[in-house]
C-alpha cells in the first residue's frame, strides 16, 4: 500500500468511491475497457455488487440498482470513519441527512450514506478486513476528490464540523475553492460554482481518475458509448476532461504533471 493510500485512511479523508449502475455487466465493460479494471464479486447486500482490480489491488466498486429504485446513476465518494455510527449521529447534528444504514457490509466493514445541507449525496466507510480503495495515483485510480457545490460558505463549516477538515482557502476573487486538509496533508476539495451549478444535477461530489493521455482516453470514452461533457484542458494540477459513462454516470479524468 502506497503512502498515499495510507493518508486516504485517515478519518474524514476520502477512501473508497462506488458507483451505482442500471446495468452490472455493461458498467464493467465499459471500465475494464477504459481503465483495464478486472472485477470479482463483493457483499451482495442491496443487489449484485463487484469490486474492481487493477493489477490485483482494490479500487472501487460497482453495483447494480433495483429496478425500483429512482436512484441517479452516479459515483459516490466515502469518507472514512472510525465510527460510523458517531459519524452518522454528527451528521445529523450538523444538518444533514442519513439516508441508509449505518449497516454492516459482511465483515468488509460498515457504512452509511448520508447528504450534506444542500443535499450533495457521499457516502462513510468504516474499513474492517476492507480499509478502501488499495492503489492511488497510478492511471486507472481515484486521485482525487472535490465537492461541486453552490459556494464554499455554505457547506465548509459543516464538513469542518462531521470530519475534522482543516480548510484552507484559494485566494482569488473569481474563484470560490477550499482544500480540505487533515494533519497538513490536503485529502478534498470543495468547489463552489455558483450559477454553473448542473440544474439536473445539484451539488454532488466529482471523482477523479488518473489516466497517462487525457486526450486519449477522452476519445476512448467516447468510443465506449460514453460522453464528453467538458473537453481535453489544462489546469494546474495537470490535462483533465470532464466525462460520463454510458449511463451517464459523471467523473473526470486527469493527467497529472
Amino acid at each position: 500500500m502506497t503512502t498515499e493510500a495510507a493518508a486516504r485512511r485517515m478519518p474524514g479523508a476520502p477512501c473508497w468511491v462506488s458507483l451505482l449502475a442500471h446495468s452490472l455487466s455493461a458498467t464493467q465493460e465499459f471500465y475494464g475497457a477504459l481503465f483495464g479494471w478486472e472485477f470479482r464479486p463483493g457483499p451482495q447486500h442491496f443487489g449484485p455488487y463487484a469490486r474492481a482490480f487493477l493489477d490485483g489491488l482494490e479500487v472501487a466498486g460497482v453495483g447494480e440498482l433495483a429496478p425500483d429504485r429512482n436512484l441517479p446513476v452516479a459515483w459516490t465518494t466515502y469518507l472514512a470513519s472510525d465510527d460510523a455510527d458517531a459519524t452518522a449521529e454528527q451528521i445529523r447534528c450538523c444538518g444533514g441527512t442519513v439516508g441508509v444504514g449505518p449497516l454492516d457490509a459482511d465483515d468488509a466493514g460498515r457504512m452509511a450514506i448520508g447528504s450534506d445541507p444542500q443535499g450533495a449525496i457521499f457516502g462513510i466507510w468504516q474499513g474492517k478486513s476492507m480499509p478502501g480503495t488499495a492503489v492511488s495515483g497510478e492511471p486507472g485510480t481515484p486521485v482525487w476528490n472535490e465537492l461541486i457545490t453552490q459556494d464554499t460558505d455554505s457547506v465548509g463549516p459543516f464538513y469542518e464540523h462531521v470530519f475534522g477538515f482543516e480548510p484552507e482557502a484559494v485566494v482569488s476573487a473569481d474563484f470560490d475553492y477550499l482544500t480540505l486538509h487533515i494533519k497538513g496533508k490536503p485529502v478534498a476539495g470543495i468547489h463552489g460554482v455558483g450559477n454553473a451549478l448542473p440544474r439536473d444535477r445539484g451539488p454532488h461530489w466529482m471523482t477523479y481518475f488518473a489516466v497517462s493521455d487525457t486526450d486519449a482516453a477522452a476519445r476512448r470514452v467516447t468510443e465506449l458509448g460514453g460522453r464528453v461533457l467538458r473537453p481535453a484542458r489544462d489546469s494546474a494540477h495537470g490535462r483533465l476532461a470532464t466525462v460520463a459513462d454510458s449511463e451517464g454516470a459523471v467523473f473526470t479524468i486527469i493527467q497529472q504533471h
